[in-house]
C-alpha cells in the first residue's frame, strides 16, 4: 500500500496557489488546461503503461464527455451537475462499444485500429447537424453551486483539480489491488494471466473503459471552461499528443501523468510565446522545436521522467509482511485422496504437417510426483499446454478427477485445482516478488474493480497477500519478498513462480524445468519441499532434464521422444530401458 501522505501534500499545494499574491491570471488558465490533459493521460497510464494498450483515439472520449453535456444543457436546459454522470456514462458506454472490438486487436493493429476510429469519430463530430457540424456548440451554461458561477478560469480551477486528484486515488487504489495486479500481469503476455483465472479479455475492457471515462470527465470540464466545443480538439492529432504526455511523464506512473502534462502544456506555451520573438517569420518553427525537445527528453529518461526523478531519491525500505494468521478457504482435498486426479488418453497436437505430440497417454495419481522426460524437442512443454488449456488437442481426451478438459480454456481449468510454472519465467519485473505470488491467488479473491477503487476490498486483500507470504516463505525467499521480481537471480524467479502456482492451493502442481538454473542445495531444498507437498496431499508433474534430480524424486516416470511416449515406469525401471537409452545417449553409447 503506498502513503497517501504526499497526495495530501500535493493536494494542499494545489489548493493554495490561486491564493498566493500576484499570481497571474495566465499561470490559472495553464493549470487548467494541464489538470485537464493530466486526467486524459492518467487513463492512458492505466491503459497503455499498465496494460499494454496503445491507443491513438482517447481524444475522440474526450469528445463524446464535452458534446454530451453542451447538447444537454444548450438544447434541453439540463443542469450541468447532472449531465456529469451522464457524460461518464456515454463515454463508458461507447468504449464498451469500441472496446470489444478493438482489445481483441493485438500487435500492430491495436494502435491502428484506435487511430482508424479516432478519426471516424472527430470527422462525425464536424458532420452531424444536432452538434453544429464545424462550428459545433456555443453559449455552454457554467459551472454553478448555488449563486456561485464558475465564470472565470480562477473559479472552476479547484474544480478541476479536485477530479485530478480524485482520478488519482482512485486509480492508484484500483492497481493496489487484485484487479490491479491482474491488469499488471497482462504486460507479460495472457498465457501467464490466463493460467491463473485472470479473463484478459474483460481485464482488458476494464481498463479500456476507466480510460475512456477519465477522458469523458476531462471534456465534461472542458466543455464547461471553454462554453463552446467545436471537433478540432477531439482530432487524431490531440489523440497523439494525449499518448507523448503519457509517455513524456512516465507511462507505467499515475502521477507521471500528471507530470507529463505539466511538462508538454508548459513547454508548448513557452515555445509558442518566445520563439516568434527569436525568430521572427519562421512560422511554425516552434512545432519543430516542440518535437526535438521531447525526443531530446525521452532520450535523457527513456522510460518517463517521472521514474527518473524518483531514481534520485533514496530508497524506501521494503513494506511490512503481511498479517499471515489471515486465511484463505482452503480447497477441499477429499476427491484426489485416491484414484486418478489426471488422465491424458492418447493426447495429439498437430501444426500443420508437424506432430508435436503423437497419441501420448499416462495419468498421474493422488498423492504421486510423475516427471516428464524426453530430448528437447520431444513435446513436453506442449503436453503440459495441452493440460492446462493453452492449445487444444487434434484429438484425444485430457480429464480430470473424471471430467473431460481438453477444451476447456486456461481460466476454468486452474478452477479444478491445476496449477503450473512455465519453460521461459513469465513473472512481472517491475512487480515485486510479493504481488507476482499473489497473482496466484486471484480466483480465491472476490472483490471487484468498484470495491477496490472505493478501497472496500481491503479484508479481502489482506487474506490474499498474507497467503501470497506463506508461499514465499514456505519456498525460501523470505527475505525478497518485497524486491521487484526482475531482480532475482534466473534461479530464484523460477521459484517465486512455484511458489505463485502454490497460491492457486493446488490439487496437481505441473512444474517446467524447475530446477534449471539452481545451484546443488537450491535443488535439494526444491526436491525437499516437493516431497512435503506430496505427503500433504498434493500431486506434482514435472519437467525436467537433470537425471540425478528426477530419478531420486519421481515415484513414476513417462519420457517422450519426438511426441511419442516411448516408456513409462519407476526410476528404476527407466534408467535400463533401451529405448530410454537410445533416446538420450545413441546407439553407440
Amino acid at each position: 500500500m503506498q502513503s497517501r501522505l504526499p497526495i495530501l501534500v500535493f493536494a494542499g499545494v494545489m489548493a493554495a496557489i490561486p491564493f498566493i499574491p500576484g499570481m497571474p491570471p495566465f499561470w490559472i488558465v495553464l493549470l487548467d488546461n494541464i489538470g485537464l490533459a493530466a486526467l486524459v493521460a492518467m487513463g492512458l497510464v492505466l491503459l497503455t503503461g499498465v496494460g499494454g494498450l496503445t491507443s491513438f483515439g482517447q481524444a475522440a472520449f474526450v469528445g463524446f464527455g464535452a458534446y454530451t453535456t453542451a447538447l444537454l444543457t444548450t438544447a434541453y436546459g439540463l443542469s450541468p451537475w447532472l449531465t456529469l454522470p451522464l457524460s461518464l456514462l456515454v463515454s463508458g458506454l461507447l468504449a464498451v462499444l469500441l472496446g470489444l472490438v478493438t482489445v481483441r486487436l493485438s500487435g500492430h493493429y491495436l494502435p491502428l485500429g484506435t487511430l482508424a476510429w479516432g478519426l471516424g469519430l472527430f470527422y462525425l463530430f464536424s458532420k452531424l447537424e444536432f452538434l453544429g457540424r464545424n462550428d459545433g456548440i456555443s453559449a455552454i451554461p457554467p459551472l454553478s453551486i448555488g449563486s456561485f458561477k464558475m465564470l472565470s478560469p480562477g473559479s472552476i480551477y479547484f474544480a478541476i483539480w479536485v477530479a485530478v486528484i480524485l482520478s488519482a486515488l482512485l486509480t492508484m487504489n484500483l492497481l493496489d489491488s487484485r484487479t490491479g495486479r491482474a491488469i499488471r500481469a497482462l504486460r507479460r503476455g495472457h498465457v501467464a494471466a490466463e493460467a491463473f483465472g485472470v479473463h484478459t479479455p474483460r481485464a482488458k475492457l476494464l481498463v479500456f473503459i476507466h480510460a475512456a471515462v477519465l477522458a469523458g470527465l476531462s471534456g465534461w470540464l472542458y466543455a464547461h471552461l471553454q462554453r463552446a466545443v467545436n471537433p478540432t480538439p477531439f482530432g487524431a492529432q490531440a489523440g497523439i499528443e494525449y499518448l507523448f504526455i503519457a509517455v513524456v511523464g512516465g507511462a507505467g506512473y499515475v502521477w507521471g501523468g500528471v507530470l507529463g502534462a505539466a511538462i508538454v502544456v508548459i513547454l508548448k506555451e513557452v515555445l509558442q510565446s518566445y520563439l516568434p520573438l527569436i525568430l521572427p517569420g519562421s512560422g511554425q518553427v516552434e512545432t519543430i522545436v516542440f518535437g526535438i525537445m521531447l525526443v531530446a527528453l525521452l532520450q535523457l529518461a527513456p522510460g518517463g521522467v517521472w521514474p527518473w526523478l524518483v531514481s534520485f531519491l533514496p530508497e524506501r525500505a521494503g513494506g511490512k509482511k503481511p498479517d499471515t494468521s489471515l486465511k484463505l478457504e482452503q480447497r477441499s482435498r477429499a476427491s484426489g485422496e485416491a484414484g486418478v486426479l489426471l488422465q491424458v488418453e492418447k493426447a495429439r497436437k498437430q501444426f500443420g504437417g508437424v506432430v508435436a505430440v503423437n497419441n501420448v497417454s499416462f495419468d498421474v495419481q493422488a498423492r504421486e510426483i510423475v516427471a516428464l522426460i524426453g530430448p528437447n524437442g520431444a513435446g513436453k512443454s506442449t503436453t503440459f499446454n495441452l493440460i492446462t488449456g493453452v492449445l487444444s488437442a487434434t484429438s484425444g481426451s485430457i480429464s480430470v478427477l473424471g471430467r473431460k478438459v481438453d477444451r476447456a480454456p486456461p481460466q476454468e481449468i486452474v478452477k479444478l485445482g491445476i496449477s503450473r510454472t512455465f519453460q521461459h519465467v513469465k513473472l512481472v519485473p517491475d512487480m515485486t516478488v510479493l504481488e507476482n505470488v499473489a497473482i496466484g491467488a486471484h480466483l480465491r479473491g472476490h472483490s471487484g474493480p468498484l470495491a477496490s477503487m472505493l478501497r472496500l476490498d481491503r479484508a479481502d486483500e489482506a487474506k490474499l497477500l498474507a497467503e501470497a507470504a506463506r508461499q514465499i516463505e514456505r519456498v525460501g525467499l523470505a527475505e525478497q519478498m518485497h524486491q521487484l521480481a526482475g531482480s532475482l537471480s534466473l534461479g530464484q524467479q523460477r521459484i517465486v513462480e512455484i511458489a505463485r502456482a502454490l497460491c492457486v492451493d493446488p490439487m496437481l502442481l505441473l512444474l517446467d524445468e524447475p530446477a534449471a538454473g539452481l545451484r546443488h542445495m537450491e535443488k535439494q531444498q526444491l526436491a525437499k519441499l516437493l516431497r512435503e507437498l506430496r505427503d500433504g496431499g498434493m500431486s506434482v508433474l514435472l519437467v525436467e532434464h537433470d537425471m540425478g534430480f528426477v530419478m531420486n524424486l519421481a515415484d513414476r516416470i513417462v519420457v517422450l521422444d519426438f511426441g511419442t511416449k516411448i516408456a513409462e515406469g519407476t526410476p528404476a525401471t527407466i534408467k535400463t530401458n533401451p529405448e530410454v537409452i537410445k533416446a538420450y545417449l545413441g546407439v553407440a553409447a
